[in-house]
């Protein structure tokens, strides 16, 4: 496991990515009979790029996601990593997969992506209480070695995230505008990641994505999305998952992170990872 850790990062090389040739177009869900959502959220899924506020875990149980949560970072701390260093948590800590792999999200993936889908990807986001950090508009494909554009992400609310602790925010529609111009960030702009796209709202309309902890959202890996620094004495902290139609090629070793989640991976392309055995690191 020490060789996945060392060989899968959270932002990967930039100039890697631009030599690959991908299909970074939105293509919408065709779903005229989803079996959780309604066609009303696929229509608003496929017209805003997004949807919010469903509803996975009951309090009793995301207060134990958290309880696991607060040990793995009080761990992570400790080895001198800090609170966003946790990613691709599902090859290493077994109680991570088992939030990638729950049935609850999966069954709301599918009804975006279709029976056939791969999980891949598990990442915390958590900001400390005024820990100053941002995450500057962007796109999620412009980071992925991904092709075709059909990947989404769940953000799973370990913490309640509002306006002041620093909720993620989107800019409904920009995903209908493909794959967007982005410049490196600049270090005054604290930004957790390093891309930064200028001007979001020339492609929508901001909507604030604030949660109850226990809910997700779900965004397309084209949709403009970001979020300001945590200014309050609260945590915020959303685990974000990472998914896939089986359909998709993973480039730079990438499909070695994959979970068959839902139906077949035809192709063998996607690695099926196993649960790991540890829950915490080791």
């Amino acid at each position: 496991m020490t060789t996945l850790k060392s060989q899968f990062q959270a932002v990967p090389d930039a100039e890697a990515l631009k030599s690959l040739e991908r299909d970074l177009r939105f293509h919408p869900t065709v779903n005229p009979q989803p079996k959780v959502l309604t066609a009303a959220q696929i229509e608003q899924f496929n017209r805003d790029g997004y949807l919010k506020d469903l509803t996975v875990f009951s309090p009793e149980e995301v207060t134990a996601v958290r309880a696991y949560f607060d040990e793995l970072l009080s761990r992570t701390l400790a080895s001198g990593a800090d609170s966003y260093s946790i990613s691709s948590a599902h090859l290493k800590f077994g109680k991570c997969w088992d939030l990638l792999t729950n049935a609850r999200i999966v069954a709301y993936v599918r009804d975006l992506l279709g029976e056939d889908v791969v999980a891949w990807g598990s990442h915390f986001f958590c900001k400390m209480p005024g820990d100053g950090k941002a995450v500057a508009w962007h796109q999620d494909a412009s980071y992925w070695p991904l092709s075709p554009s059909k990947n989404v992400t769940a953000w799973l609310a370990i913490d309640d995230a509002d306006v002041g602790n620093g909720c993620m925010r989107f800019v409904a529609g920009s995903h209908h505008h493909g794959h967007m111009t982005f410049r490196e960030s600049d270090p005054g702009e604290h930004n957790v990641l390093n891309q930064t796209i200028d001007n979001p709202f020339q492609y929508g309309h901001e909507v604030i994505d604030s949660l109850a902890a226990g809910q997700i959202s779900i965004h397309s890996d084209l949709l403009l999305h970001g979020s300001e620094a945590n200014t309050s004495t609260r945590r915020r902290c959303g685990l974000t998952l990472r998914y896939a139609a089986a359909e998709v090629r993973a480039a730079l070793d990438w499909n070695q992170k994959g979970v068959l989640v839902s139906g077949q991976d035809a192709s063998g392309h996607w690695a099926n990872r196993p649960r790991p055995e540890s829950d915490f690191p080791v």
